[in-house]
């Protein structure tokens, strides 16, 4: 019997060990899972200084980096120096820059304190005017916008630091001969939204910008056409699957948003079923289908009240579908979700999935926020959802991209002890023309560094790389360009994400710090 009593004992102790052991276990990834969501966002905004195209300023903090791409335009005759290389190549493609700088400015519109308190409001300024200041160069006529510098085949070609660039520079542009309503758009959206962000800081500037953006718009909406169909150098690099009726509408919206006209809301209603906004409910949101953006752009006008009620309907409508996307990403979409890896993070597809996670949790973080506001759930066909859960599942991604995820990485360059070393990049895999000032020409730079083994010699810091594959596997390997390629469009939501969760955080610490208790 003693010996029973014993062997029971010993089985109870064992079992409380392992309890204690399992609790010891769920709770370590919580507390490891702490992120500096201010380091991120300031790591973040210094990655556009690596994207720099142009003559560098005097403050440049990206040192590795000097001047390229002084005579863009010369060719055409047209000043085309600037702007920004859109991931590790260096053509200046316009679609996609536009979009960065349009989700450069949502973020700070959104998160402008968040941004200002953690002392970057001033390089945010930085990054979204460095890509405005070329779309003013770019926009040489009320009909006219240079769309792309340099083309995609004779750049791959090489692999040179941009200093080094002996490719072409090769100069393309839209016009009513050859038009671009997607471009045109999506240029109008970012100069409108930019506006809004220089309105109080720089008002002639705000009213500079405005000024292209009404025009821009103009333009693409009385000149119809895919710019894919003129430029046909992009149609293999950035082709527009998605048309350009989610563009005029986004423009339209962010002309809405600066001016307060109601003309613009007018096209935005009358458009919604021939330009998609209302029909198309579509689980992704990217630099060419922007319709989710859309539909939570017009969603939000319902906040206010103050719109005409005859419009009221087909916001509605837009909402609907704003929605659609939400609930897809929630896993709450009767079956039509967006998929998941077995790590949690989002995915949409093979081919730098991460576009897809960075853009989703931005827009899930001002849904969230619209939600509050507006005092309401969300009602999905699989339950109603608190505000709280949007911005959760934010969180998550965001989490995901720091180093929460099952290879135990950070996928922000820089950030974290374990980030990827071999990012497909040009300028960061070959040695500083500061620190080697001799040529080094295509091929050369094939076989000198894009083939080494080590890891790059200049560090992308904030570079989001394309990520992992739909079973969170990533292969840390410069030819690996559909993981280890960084994009602009990658980083810019972002900035918005973690200046909201860097808040939230804060809230939280203030939350939990004691108070000073006195008793009698």
């Amino acid at each position: 019997m003693e010996g029973e009593s014993a062997s029971r004992n010993i089985k109870a102790v064992s079992s409380t060990l392992l309890l204690i052991l399992a609790f010891v276990w769920i709770l370590l990834p919580a507390a490891a899972a702490k992120f500096d969501y201010k380091n991120a966002l300031s790591k973040s905004l210094l990655y556009f200084e690596a994207q720099r195209s142009g003559r560098l300023p005097y403050n440049q903090r990206v040192t590795w980096r000097g001047h390229s791409g002084l005579t863009d335009g010369l060719q055409q005759g047209v000043d085309l120096v600037g702007g920004y290389y859109d991931a590790g190549d260096h053509v200046k493609f316009g679609l996609p820059m536009a979009f960065t700088v349009t989700m450069l400015s949502w973020s700070t519109i959104e998160y402008g304190d968040e941004i200002a308190a953690a002392g970057e409001y001033h390089h945010a300024l930085e990054a979204i005017k460095w890509g405005t200041d070329y779309f003013i160069k770019a926009h040489t006529q009320p009909n006219v916008l240079w769309a792309e510098v340099g083309d995609g085949d004779t750049d791959h070609y090489c692999w040179q630091r941009p200093e080094d660039m002996t490719t072409s520079r090769q100069a393309y542009k839209v016009d009513t001969e050859n038009p671009g309503s997607d471009l045109a758009g999506e240029t109008a959206a970012a100069m409108a939204a930019a506006s809004i962000v220089f309105k109080k800081s720089d008002p002639h500037y705000s009213h500079l910008l405005l000024h292209h953006a009404q025009q821009l718009f103009e333009f693409g909406d009385k000149y119809r056409g895919e710019y894919d169909r003129s430029v046909r150098v992009v149609k293999s690099y950035y082709p527009s699957v998605s048309g350009y009726g989610d563009e005029l509408l986004w423009a339209a919206l962010w002309l809405h948003r600066t001016t307060g006209r109601d003309e613009y809301l007018e096209y935005v209603a009358e458009n919604a079923h021939s330009f998609g906004g209302t029909g198309w409910a579509i689980a992704e949101f990217s630099w060419d289908v922007k319709y989710a953006g859309v539909q939570i752009l017009a969603a939000k006008l319902l906040a206010g009240g103050e719109l005409p009620e005859k419009h009221n309907h087909i916001l509605e409508q837009y909402r609907s579908k704003a929605e659609h996307y939400i609930c897809a990403c929630l896993n709450k979409n009767e079956g039509s979700n967006v998929d998941r890896t077995p790590g949690g993070m989002l995915y949409t597809r093979q081919w730098n999935n991460m576009q897809y996670v960075s853009n989703a949790a931005f827009l899930l973080a001002t849904y969230s926020d619209y939600l509050t506001e507006a005092r309401r759930e969300l009602h999905c066909p699989d339950g109603v959802v608190e505000s709280a859960e949007l911005l959760a599942l934010a969180k998550s991604q965001a989490d995901y991209i720091l180093g929460s995820n099952p290879m135990g990485i950070s996928y922000l360059v820089g950030y974290g002890p374990r980030y990827s070393r071999h990012v497909h990049h040009r300028g960061a895999s070959t040695v500083s023309h500061k620190e080697s000032k001799g040529f080094i020409g295509c091929t050369q730079g094939y076989d000198d560094w894009y083939h080494r083994r080590q890891a790059n010699p200049n560090v992308l810091v904030g570079a989001l790389v394309g990520g992992p594959d739909c079973q969170d596997n990533f292969k840390d390997d410069r030819g690996n360009y559909m993981q280890t390629e960084a994009c602009t469009y990658n980083t810019a939501p972002m900035v918005g994400v973690f200046a909201r969760l860097h808040r939230l955080e804060s809230q939280h610490i203030q939350q939990l710090s004691p108070r000073t208790s006195f008793s009698c």
